[in-house]
């Protein structure tokens, strides 16, 4: 899953990375450590421009908030539940598969915070039957220092209560898209630790490799079919993993010093 990340990079880096052509200053986003469910986040997606002559889409970095809310929600309470969408469903899933095929966006970040625990309460995880305590918490991030694009879905919804010129009348939410979890051995792994993603947990963030880029964010591309074959996982062997300090687990902490690696698992925390 994916349920905090990091996202430091300023508006100018991520449209030099993606090539973005449309971008508000007023809508600048402040580096955030740790990204937490229902908090604004950077986007990035391929859309016309409203009231613009020229249809054509234009590469945006837009400010939205994360969690879905689909379109069709009568009220947006639970887009906090909805921060994920599963790779093998999202085309048949009916919260997910309109954005699914028109609204795909990437949603920049430097890594994910994923917390360990023992593979039996993983297994009982997986099975649905018991919701696993968080213990040492890893930071997962590329090895080579690149952005980590996380594929995403966005999508609108409409507050009836509030007339149209309202600035709160329309929210723009997304979600991010997990896959499996690679079992590959990792880039670089700690040396008393998990060697793979799937020893830290059993799913992840599906990360999209700069060749895909493209193809992900082109709004003409709708057939489900055509779509599923982007949601392949990357190649093994281009992410690291490493423990940081437990204070990330209070979403209330905040700062560079959140991702700074250990040398060991705090005292107290198991692998």
């Amino acid at each position: 899953m994916c349920g905090r990340y990091a996202a430091s990079r300023g508006p100018e880096d991520l449209a030099g990375i993606f090539e973005v052509e449309k971008w508000e200053p007023e809508e600048t986003l402040e580096p955030d450590y740790n990204v937490a469910p229902t908090k604004e986040v950077y986007a990035v997606l391929d859309r016309p421009l409203k009231d613009a002559p020229d249809p054509r889409p234009v590469r945006q970095l837009r400010k939205l908030k994360w969690g879905l809310v689909p379109s069709w929600a009568k009220t947006p309470e639970g887009g906090a539940r909805m921060i994920n969408a599963r790779a093998e469903t999202v085309h048949e899933k009916p919260s997910y598969r309109r954005a699914f095929a028109a609204r795909r966006c990437i949603l920049p970040a430097d890594g994910y915070y994923e917390w360990v625990t023992g593979s039996q309460e993983r297994d009982l995880e997986v099975e649905g039957r018991k919701k696993r305590p968080r213990k040492q918490p890893y930071f997962v991030t590329p090895a080579d220092g690149s952005v980590f694009a996380m594929a995403g879905l966005y999508e609108f919804w409409r507050d009836r209560t509030l007339p149209d010129d309202h600035p709160r009348a329309w929210w723009v939410t997304c979600s991010v898209i997990t896959t499996e979890a690679e079992t590959t051995p990792l880039a670089v792994a700690p040396a008393d630790g998990p060697a793979s993603l799937a020893d830290i947990h059993p799913r992840m963030p599906l990360m999209l490799t700069p060749d895909r880029w493209d193809a992900w964010l082109d709004p003409a591309r709708t057939d489900a079919d055509d779509l599923t074959s982007l949601l392949a996982p990357p190649p093994a062997g281009l992410m690291r993993a490493y423990p940081v300090a437990t204070a990330v687990s209070n979403v209330r902490n905040n700062g560079p010093e959140l991702l700074k690696e250990l040398e060991a698992p705090e005292e107290g925390t198991l692998f």
